[in-house]
């Protein structure tokens, strides 16, 4: 654009940053990304991702490599004291995603895939820049980073929890008060060993003990801090904490350790006119629901296709409007998992603990259970009088690849049923101009098959981050849908108190 050096700048190069980043550029739009930090970090973090997550990497380049980093996790069980099972979560096979449910995996490792995507893509990264300053203008926003400036037509904040862009444009922040100290140890054991069940959480008053994977050949276990023990008392324990695991010194490699401070908090809008918010900017959480990273990745998803319609002018600067409509609500709900799960565990009282034990030990069957999914979307970019819209839609095969690898991960109109549809020539052509395709999958496929029987269409308009605008049954139906997306992006309100 005239006048401005990038389309879009990022401050923070992380896995959200950088899936932004590529999703942007991949579209064709410039990106630039500022990183205070001159070199990558090279300690693990996140360790968790969904099969959603996946798809969302997949259809950022990198479902080829997604196999070889990760370790799949198929049951996470939380015992007490004396081994007793409260409850047990997971599920063996594929996601809804054509995804493992749940998937573990190294933080530097996934990085250092999303910045060689990202470089190969154009995507101009600069490190050592500590963003100082956020200036809107007419055109857009220029961001100071020292002596360095940098205009853009959209800022987006992935700067972690302790965002600079956010406390810049003064974006407020609600404090959901659930805050416990806890030391985390990420381990190298020097021979393999098998953990059953890969990811375990010990409801011990005593200790409350986290042990679960942290991406192939590595562990991490996080211990609470209890009673009137200190940060640095806490921290020196740690090889005596491994101990009791048979993890020491001489079989092990602690990799890093840290204490840190689990939270719950969240922006409370997302955006200030082109200034926008995304991963731990924007939400925080308690570890316990792994959704910490993920919750990221999903914003990343949804704000990326956006900004590419608003950018490429096929839709109002209002659209952006629907970024935290969509995925506030989501994010809330996974915050408040992730402190329900972790009321569950943080009882250093054994009272307390005895009554939670008594209550929960009943309930547990013989096979594990779904972890409560998080909300679709309920308010935004969908067809509110067509069912299921706003639900995520199921990713299968053609001739034995994922969907998406043959097709694209762009707007989707996928039908099953047994005619063709055949948009007019006006409405294929602006279906195509937004990335969109028209594909027909076999009625008998086990995954779109199935969904489609169980759900009473024959066809389904999926969006971009694989959520559905509507669904149809007919192809008169499918063809409405698009019609109706067409008006819906031509004519997208204001938001009541939007910042523009």
């Amino acid at each position: 654009m005239t006048g401005l050096d990038t389309d879009v700048a990022v401050v923070g190069c992380g896995p959200v940053g950088l899936t932004l980043s590529i999703l942007l550029a991949q579209r064709g739009h410039s990106v630039t990304i500022l990183e205070r930090w001159p070199e990558p970090y090279t300690l693990p973090r996140a360790v968790h991702f969904d099969h959603e997550v996946a798809r969302i990497f997949q259809s950022a380049g990198l479902g080829d490599e997604l196999p070889a980093i990760t370790e799949p996790a198929d049951v996470y069980e939380w015992r007490n004291a004396e081994g007793t099972t409260l409850l047990r979560l997971g599920r063996d096979g594929p996601g809804a995603s054509g995804w493992p449910v749940s998937m573990m995996f190294n933080q530097p490792t996934l990085e250092t895939l999303l910045e060689g995507r990202a470089r190969h893509l154009g995507v101009d990264i600069r490190r050592g820049r500590d963003v100082t300053d956020v200036r809107p203008h007419s055109a857009g926003v220029t961001i100071v980073a020292g002596a360095e400036e940098v205009a853009a037509s959209y800022v987006i904040g992935c700067d972690g929890a302790n965002s600079t862009v956010r406390a810049l444009v003064g974006l407020p922040v609600a404090e959901l008060g659930f805050f416990y100290d806890w030391l985390i140890v990420d381990v190298l054991l020097h021979e393999d060993r098998v953990f059953d069940p890969i990811n375990l959480q010990v409801c011990d008053p005593a200790r409350p003990t986290t042990v679960v994977s942290g991406g192939p050949g590595r562990r991490r276990w996080e211990f609470m801090r209890v009673g009137g023990e200190t940060l640095a008392e806490l921290e020196e324990r740690a090889w005596e904490l491994l101990e009791p695991w048979d993890v020491r010194p001489d079989n092990a490699t602690v990799e890093r350790r840290a204490v840190y401070t689990f939270a719950a908090r969240h922006a409370e809008r997302w955006r200030s006119g082109r200034v926008l918010l995304a991963g731990d900017a924007a939400h925080q959480m308690p570890p316990f629901a792994g959704q910490g990273m993920c919750a990221g990745i999903r914003d990343a998803a949804n704000l990326a296709w956006k900004l590419d319609l608003v950018l490429a002018g096929a839709a109002p600067e209002t659209l952006l409007d629907t970024y935290d409509q969509e995925r506030l609500p989501s994010a809330r709900q996974a915050i408040e998992l992730s402190m329900e799960l972790g009321r569950v565990i943080c009882v250093p009282d054994p009272d307390a603990a005895r009554e939670r034990d008594e209550a929960m030990a009943p309930l547990v069957g013989p096979e594990p259970t779904d972890a409560p999914p998080l909300p679709g979307i309920g308010v935004g970019v969908i067809d509110d009088t067509s069912p299921y819209a706003g639900s995520l839609f199921v990713q299968g095969t053609v001739d034995g690849r994922r969907c998406d690898d043959v097709h694209g991960a762009g707007w989707q109109l996928v039908t099953a049923g047994p005619d063709e549809i055949e948009l007019v020539p006006d409405a294929a052509s602006w279906f195509e101009s937004i990335g969109g395709r028209v594909i027909r999958v076999a009625a008998d496929d086990p995954v779109y098959g199935r969904w489609f029987g169980e759900h009473a269409a024959t066809a389904a308009l999926q969006r971009p981050d694989f959520h559905l605008y509507g669904t149809a049954t007919s192809p008169e139906g499918a063809a409405a849908l698009i019609a109706h997306l067409r008006t819906r992006l031509a004519t997208q309100p204001t938001r009541e108190g939007a910042l523009l």
